[in-house]
């Protein structure tokens, strides 16, 4: 029976580790074994130096789902890939994801046409400086973070006075 099981491996190597697992399978000859191996991911929204752009972020970092019908074989296949640290589950068997979980993970983002989600790159606390709009080449210090709206609310010096603004993303850049 084919279900989706987790697959930990060193962060940074998911990639790596699908294009390993994939070879392998081929090689091996597991193939009506495997159905699919996804490196879960959604787009997010950046914003750098007043430049929105779209990338794409792992969901599971140190994580690959593998859609396999379970057997030694099939288990071997995996727990021998180079990068494979093991499989996510209790003592040596490992749990499969529920669909539900499933469900969640593989459609994120883009997947159900939502929009992508923007990355926040600003902290509280932190100072920056006004790109756009009537207070251009002020400097202010971030107290509030909002990144549903895409939103600050920054404290800027105003005649000796601090008032606070909200502000858009990319109507500020940060200062070095």
């Amino acid at each position: 029976m084919f279900r989706w099981y987790v697959i930990n491996t060193y962060s940074g190597h998911e990639n790596k580790v699908k294009a390993n697992l994939e070879h392998r399978i081929i090689s091996m000859n597991q193939g009506p074994r495997f159905r699919r191996v996804v490196v879960p991911t959604e787009q997010v929204v950046e914003t750098k130096d007043g430049q929105k752009m779209t990338t794409d972020k792992r969901v599971l970092p140190g994580y690959v789902l593998v859609n396999m019908d379970l057997n030694d074989d099939a288990w071997g296949v995996v727990k021998n890939t180079p990068g494979v640290t093991g499989f996510v589950g209790a003592g040596s068997k490992p749990v499969p994801l529920s669909q539900p979980e499933v469900d969640r993970i593989l459609h994120t983002g883009a997947a159900h046409g939502a929009p992508a989600r923007a990355q926040v790159e600003f902290s509280l606390g932190e100072s920056v400086k006004v790109t756009s709009g009537p207070l251009s080449d002020f400097d202010g210090e971030v107290v509030d973070v909002n990144p549903d709206q895409q939103k600050l609310k920054v404290l800027v010096d105003i005649f000796e006075r601090q008032v606070p603004v909200e502000l858009t993303f990319d109507q500020v850049k940060k200062l070095d």
